[in-house]
């Protein structure tokens, strides 16, 4: 079971999501899961994982399209806390406009 951690600014973002936004967000974080778990090194492109051009290291996950703005997370691998475990360090989650300060 891979192993996480967030920023303090990820845990703010998030309670200022709505509830309906924290149910899709760990919606996809089960998916999220399910390919970390396979251990394959990619994830299905539903969650339009991409890298951060301006910061590099950090990741891009798309937790929701469709109905309003889009909602995005951004994460990096950390460092691992059991051997064999990918560890996440969430980072921000908002709408695309999170990207402006990943």
């Amino acid at each position: 079971m891979p192993t996480f951690e967030a920023t303090p600014r990820f845990t703010t973002d998030l309670h200022r999501l709505s509830p309906a936004q924290r149910r899709r967000f760990r919606q996809a974080v089960n998916v999220f899961v399910e390919d970390l778990r396979a251990g394959h090194g990619t994830f299905r492109p539903g969650l339009r994982v991409k890298g951060v051009r301006v910061a590099p290291g950090v990741y891009e996950l798309t937790w929701s399209m469709g109905t309003g703005p889009a909602g995005r997370a951004t994460w990096q691998y950390g460092t691992p806390v059991v051997p064999g475990e990918q560890h996440i360090v969430w980072r921000r989650i908002d709408t695309h406009d999170v990207l402006t300060g990943p």
